[in-house]
């Protein structure tokens, strides 16, 4: 059965690459809605789903992974910034403060076999230390902020040195909580974890 990644995220894709984790990615092109009256995690869970969904209605024999992040302070959704001032924005709020990353995950069988999707979401404390003005204008500066939930990336650029402490999985601030995803792939189809784990020690 493929399993097929519905986004476009080169760290999701890097992520299940890491785990050996046999892939297609296949981004998804839906708009997205929010529903009004959710909560941060119910909002990451729609639209990891309304992304699942896209993309499994074109497919068939396959496992659809869709994932969204959010980035919640004080109880307001920062998502990707649309411009470099609003990234210096969201940058300045998170200075100092501790914020929440989720990452909603929906799982869709697209089989013979009516399959009710998997929908779940993992939330991970960040706190950051102090930042200064300049600092911040040149990381937005050198546009790496502007693809990422919360105007930062934890992973593979100069974000890593706001962050002073995390609790949580670290991979769920990344873009997907590896842990839990691989325990909700092992119960929806138990020959992909004996995949994941012959393709690692064979």
């Amino acid at each position: 059965m493929r399993i097929i990644l519905a986004s476009g995220s080169p760290r999701r894709h890097y992520l299940l690459k890491m785990i050996n984790l046999s892939h297609e990615v296949i981004p998804s092109s839906v708009k997205e809605i929010v529903p009004v009256g959710l909560s941060p995690e119910e909002v990451a869970r729609s639209l990891a789903l309304q992304k699942a969904q896209d993309v499994a209605n074109s497919q068939t024999n396959s496992v659809v992974i869709g994932a969204d992040t959010i980035v919640v302070l004080d109880g307001e959704i920062l998502g990707k910034p649309e411009s470099a001032a609003q990234a210096v924005e969201m940058l300045q709020k998170l200075s100092g403060n501790t914020h929440t990353v989720i990452t909603g995950v929906a799982i869709l069988v697209e089989s013979h076999e009516k399959v009710d999707p998997t929908v779940f979401h993992e939330s991970t404390q960040v706190t950051f230390s102090s930042l200064t003005d300049d600092e911040i204008r040149a990381y937005v500066a050198g546009g790496s902020p502007m693809d990422k939930a919360g105007a930062y990336g934890i992973q593979d650029d100069l974000g890593c040195l706001f962050v002073s402490k995390i609790q949580g999985d670290y991979y769920n601030v990344v873009g997907l909580p590896l842990q839990q995803l691989y325990q909700q792939l092992r119960s929806v189809n138990p020959e992909i974890a004996q995949r994941l784990f012959n393709a690692s020690y064979t």
